[in-house]
């Protein structure tokens, strides 16, 4: 078991390979003329990111300890679920792709984790450093606990962090415009570029779309899948126009806290804190499930307005 408490950051391990991949995208990028990258918003990223890494010391440091304390008083199947049973580790991989699933969907319907959430779908633009653009606020805020079932259940701590970062380094490789499809039976099971280039778009009807970590599978089951269709507008419904980071890192907190403490009663402060992102207690804001209620009424009207055919025309 020792070999667990010494187990490696694979995090930091990977940056030398998410520094290589950067750069050969972006030479990629300026050769075939496709301006998937700009300076400023790529310096935002990297900046996104190098917080990330320092923030987080203190947030796994909690999470750690919470979930230490968890799997020594409960660790229900302990023994069963020991990491150096083999066969623990394709059940640890599915229960926190599950977890991950929750805590991605949650993240986008409901705004206090949002706050934190909403910095990575701040850029406009989609390539590897996007994948870098990382909240400072998130484990801190207590995101890790979409993750205390494992340790209950008997999965180790390490076991659980280790996961958590195979899954993180799985996910940057699927933030680019460089693959588009790959063969149908791999998009029809893990989350690909193509599924999560449509997460980042900011079109209405790819709102809140494919939360999945490395599978998608929980997207279909859980009816949150989109393809593809067209090309994703990047971004947020209302784009943040800033490259500073503290700003990015901030914005969504300070508009939170603003509007908690401008809501008339408990009711609606309870309501911006905890409900969808764009809910207002006076209706002047939409959440997504507004935007696309008026997108299908739209959709509705044209057909409805649409010259009815003659009966020789109907087929």
């Amino acid at each position: 078991m020792e070999i667990f408490f010494n187990a490696p950051n694979l995090i930091l391990w990977a940056i030398p390979a998410f520094v290589l991949l950067l750069i050969a995208e972006a030479v990629f990028s300026a050769i075939d003329q496709r301006e998937l990258y700009e300076t400023r918003d790529t310096a935002a990223s990297l900046a996104m990111g190098l917080g990330n890494v320092v923030m987080n010391l203190a947030g796994k440091a909690l999470a750690l300890a919470v979930f230490w304390v968890l799997y020594r008083w409960t660790g229900f199947f302990k023994d069963e679920l020991s990491p150096l049973v083999w066969w623990s580790w394709p059940l640890l991989f599915v229960a926190d792709d599950f977890a991950y699933y929750w805590f991605h969907r949650i993240s986008h319907g409901c705004r206090f984790f949002w706050a934190s959430h909403v910095v990575h779908h701040s850029s406009e633009h989609y390539n590897f450093s996007t994948a870098l653009r990382q909240t400072w606020t998130g484990t801190v805020t207590g995101t890790f606990a979409f993750w205390l079932w494992l340790p209950i259940l008997g999965f180790h701590p390490i076991a659980v962090l280790t996961m958590q970062s195979i899954s993180l380094i799985y996910q940057f490789f699927i933030h680019t415009e460089t693959v588009r499809q790959l063969p149908r039976p791999v998009e029809w099971l893990f989350n690909t570029p193509s599924h999560h280039r449509v997460h980042h778009g900011s079109d209405v009807d790819y709102l809140d779309t494919n939360h999945g970590g490395i599978l998608i599978v929980w997207d279909r089951l859980f009816g949150t899948f989109t393809p593809e269709r067209q090309h994703p507008t990047y971004g947020l419904v209302t784009p943040l126009e800033t490259y500073h980071p503290v700003r990015i890192a901030f914005h969504e907190w300070a508009d939170l806290a603003r509007d908690v403490r401008a809501a008339p009663d408990w009711r609606s402060r309870l309501g911006y804190l905890f409900g969808p992102p764009g809910w207002s207690h006076d209706g002047s804001r939409l959440t997504t499930k507004q935007y696309r209620a008026g997108l299908e009424a739209e959709q509705a009207g044209a057909a409805g307005s649409a010259p009815r055919p003659e009966p020789d025309e109907v087929r």
